[in-house]
């Protein structure tokens, strides 16, 4: 691919993935996250009142509509807010996302590093034993487990690294750290990788390294990179951090503020 065909791509991925946040409904309009009980209770920003059922979660006492069940991943709209189940690990939230959220309000950017093609960097990929699993820590502290996909051995700017991966319906991904998290760039990124070839070779494009939700929205409960993706290498790929609209009478941006720290 030439260089001008991989920045044109690099530019209509960024495209993308700046609807997907800024959009009414995006990655940014996430305003509360509920976690929910056995009795019904109302909750800031959701119509009606909610509790969990078993693996549903219910919704009564709702404007001009009967009573709401959501399966997890299932979402209604009310009255303009969207109103999302989520299951982790058993225990059930619902999830509040308004268009109007502070959080999609004061968004103007998604700042990134300048695409190029030496943050393509070849490596070679060791599959995990069947079974295996990594410990995985949130950033609200829950601890849970994800299927460990494997380890791949790379180099970047001359230092060696392995990059820890796991495994879910969409293949192969990443959650690392580098020396420019939490100073350029936010404290860490999500990285798809795709999957090798026959021989144990895999191109990870650095480039296509992505904020967490949390970086647009601190209600979202992202896992944090292990140990081994926490690197001393400065790796300048990728997106950097979310960028915002100034907040009145401080000259501070909200995330100079804070608001966008998970």
């Amino acid at each position: 691919m030439s260089e001008s065909d991989f920045e044109t791509e690099w530019r209509q991925w960024q495209e993308t993935r700046w609807q997907a946040a800024s959009a009414p409904h995006g990655t940014a309009a996430l305003l509360h996250t509920h976690w929910l009980a056995a009795e019904a209770t109302e909750f800031d920003g959701a119509p009606g009142r909610w509790r969990a059922d078993g693996a549903r979660i219910i919704g009564d006492s709702l404007p001009d509509r009967d009573t709401v069940h959501l399966a997890p991943g299932e979402e209604v709209e009310i009255d303009g807010v969207r109103l999302r189940g989520l299951d982790r690990d058993g225990s059930l939230a619902l999830r509040v996302i308004d268009p109007d959220a502070p959080s999609r309000a004061s968004l103007a950017g998604i700042e990134a590093y300048p695409p190029s093609l030496d943050r393509v960097v070849s490596g070679r990929f060791t599959p995990a034993a069947a079974g295996s699993t990594l410990d995985v820590t949130s950033v609200d502290g829950h601890e849970s487990s994800a299927e460990l996909g494997g380890t791949i051995d790379l180099e970047i700017d001359g230092v060696a690294v392995a990059l820890t991966v796991t495994r879910d319906a969409f293949g192969l991904s990443a959650v690392l750290a580098d020396a420019t998290s939490g100073d350029e760039s936010y404290r860490f990124r999500f990285l798809r990788v795709p999957e090798p070839d026959a021989d144990g070779l895999v191109a990870v494009d650095f480039n296509r390294a992505f904020l967490p939700p949390c970086a647009f929205s601190d209600q979202y409960v992202c896992p944090l990179p292990p140990v081994g993706n926490r690197w001393p290498v400065a790796l300048r790929a990728g997106e950097r951090r979310a960028t915002r609209h100034p907040v009145a009478g401080t000259g501070a941006g909200a995330d100079e503020l804070g608001e966008s720290a998970a």
